[in-house]
C-alpha cells in the first residue's frame, strides 16, 4: 500500500443496509470509494453497539480496496489481535481508550496492521505529540463518536491544520470523520486531511439496486475537496 496525499473517500458502512453488507461494499467500491470505513463501537466507550471481529472477518472478502477499522472500544488492547486477524488494514484507537496509547500503537503494528490514533473533539493535538512517529494515520473526529448523521464541529478544522503541521513530511494520513459533506469537505481538505469518512452523505438516496447515487455522492465530496486544494 503505497503512501500518497491524494483525496480518498472512505464511506462508513454504519450507514449501509445492515442486511446486505457484501453487496453494499461492492457497490460503493464500484462507484469510486477508495477505502471502506468500519466503525466498531462497544456501547461502553461510546453510546452505541456495532460490529465485532466476526463481522469484520465477514466483510473482508468483499473489500477489494482498504479496510479501515476504527475501534471505539475500551479497553482496546485485548481486541487488537482479533481485528488484525479478521483482516483490518488499518486499526485506529482513541487516545482515551488505553492507559498506554504508546503500547497500544506498538501492539497494532506488532499484529501486522497499520496503526491509527484518534483525537476526539475535546482531545488536544498535544495528546499525540509523543506517539506521532508510531502512527500511519491520525483520525480527527469532527463529531462526538457514537452515532452517524451528526452536525460537523467547525473548531476541528484548526485541529486538522495543527496535526498537519506536526506531521511535516512524515508519511502519515490525516483522516476526518463526522459531518463530512460536499459543504464541509473543502474545509477539511484545505486544512490538510486526505482521507474523508462519510456515512449518510454517501449512502443517502441510493441502494444496491440504485448504486449510481452512491457514485454521484462520492464524486461530489471528492470534487469539492480537490477544488479546495487546487
Amino acid at each position: 500500500m503505497s503512501f500518497d496525499r491524494s483525496i480518498k473517500i472512505a464511506p462508513s458502512i454504519l450507514s449501509a443496509d445492515f442486511a446486505n453488507f457484501g453487496a453494499e461494499i461492492r457497490a460503493i467500491e464500484d462507484q469510486g470509494a477508495d477505502w471502506v470505513h468500519v466503525d466498531v463501537m462497544d456501547g461502553h466507550f461510546v453510546p452505541n453497539l456495532t460490529f465485532g471481529p466476526p463481522a469484520v472477518k465477514a466483510f473482508r472478502p468483499h473489500v477489494k480496496t482498504v479496510m479501515d477499522v476504527h475501534l471505539m472500544i475500551a479497553p482496546v488492547d485485548p481486541y487488537i489481535e482479533a481485528f488484525a486477524e479478521a483482516g483490518a488494514d488499518f486499526i485506529t484507537a482513541h487516545v482515551e481508550a488505553s492507559p498506554h496509547i504508546h503500547r497500544t500503537l506498538q501492539a497494532i503494528r506488532g499484529a501486522g496492521a497499520k496503526a491509527g490514533v484518534t483525537l476526539n473533539p475535546g482531545t488536544p493535538v498535544e495528546a499525540i505529540e509523543n506517539v506521532v512517529d508510531l502512527v500511519d494515520l491520525v483520525l480527527v473526529m469532527s463529531v462526538n463518536p457514537g452515532f452517524g448523521g451528526q452536525k460537523f464541529i467547525a473548531s476541528q478544522v484548526e485541529k486538522i491544520r495543527r496535526v498537519r503541521e506536526m506531521i511535516g513530511d512524515r508519511p502519515i494520513h490525516i483522516e476526518v470523520d463526522g459531518g463530512v459533506t460536499p459543504e464541509t469537505a473543502p474545509l477539511v481538505a484545505a486544512a490538510g486531511a486526505d482521507v474523508l469518512v462519510a456515512g449518510s452523505a454517501v449512502f443517502k438516496g441510493g441502494s444496491v439496486d440504485n448504486p449510481e447515487v452512491y457514485g454521484a455522492n462520492i464524486r461530489a465530496i471528492r470534487e469539492a475537496a480537490e477544488a479546495a486544494r487546487a
